[in-house]
């Protein structure tokens, strides 16, 4: 990346980071993907008991190897059968960190997540002692209503075509909601397949601490 673009792309994440702090979530600077692990480690301690969502962020930062290792009790959902994975949505409520990623960070230290199964919103609301949020700086929007358009036209398309979701955004490459004027935040189709059912916007945290946000100087995730 070009020096001068990178040194602006950090001077808005370390922004946002200060924002972070003032919701009372902690926020870590993670230069490239190859850093993450480090700070992962730094995060999570021997004997816990961790799981995680839904993302292609985490797998491109490589965090299988480390959370495989014997010193934790990793509930790895990639080697689970359909049943084992429903189960295993019940159980993250107790695990001690769970690890996912989010669809939009805003300007002023906001996350916005949606989902269409939910396990990924509900834990990172409630249940796990510890959440590890891991995202590429392409999450971070100016607000709320970047937020929408950015999980409508980037988030949710591509995750349909790796779900193989029957949806329009699948088919067209966005909303449908987008071609309206009167637009709500919770307009989309009426799919069987939409994956965007459920939303959370997770603001000032009265656990503070609970939630750590690590944004990495690279583009990461849908």
């Amino acid at each position: 990346m070009d020096n001068n673009k990178k040194a602006i792309i950090e001077k808005r994440i370390n922004k946002i980071g200060e924002n972070l702090k003032k919701n009372n979530m902690e926020f870590y600077y993670a230069e490239t993907r190859n850093d993450v692990c480090s700070i992962v480690r730094s995060l999570i301690k021997k004997g816990d008991v961790i799981t995680n969502g839904g993302t292609m962020t985490m797998k491109e930062c490589g965090l299988s190897e480390l959370l495989s290792s014997p010193e934790y009790t990793y509930l790895d959902r990639s080697k689970m059968t359909p049943e084992e994975v429903a189960d295993l949505y019940i159980k993250a409520f107790s695990a001690d960190v769970y690890i996912s990623s989010s669809n939009a960070i805003t300007e002023d230290g906001v996350l916005y997540n949606v989902d269409g199964n939910s396990n990924r919103i509900a834990a990172i609301a409630f249940g796990p002692k510890s959440v590890i949020i891991i995202a590429g700086y392409n999450k971070i929007v100016k607000d709320l209503n970047e937020a929408e358009i950015r999980v409508k036209r980037e988030a949710a398309p591509p995750n349909c075509v790796r779900l193989d979701c029957a949806t329009y955004c699948k088919e067209k490459g966005e909303c449908v909601s987008l071609s309206k004027a009167d637009r709500q935040i919770t307009d989309g189709c009426g799919g069987d397949g939409r994956i965007c059912c459920n939303y959370l916007i997770s603001a000032h945290q009265r656990h503070k601490g609970r939630i750590k946000v690590i944004i990495v100087g690279e583009e990461l995730g849908y």
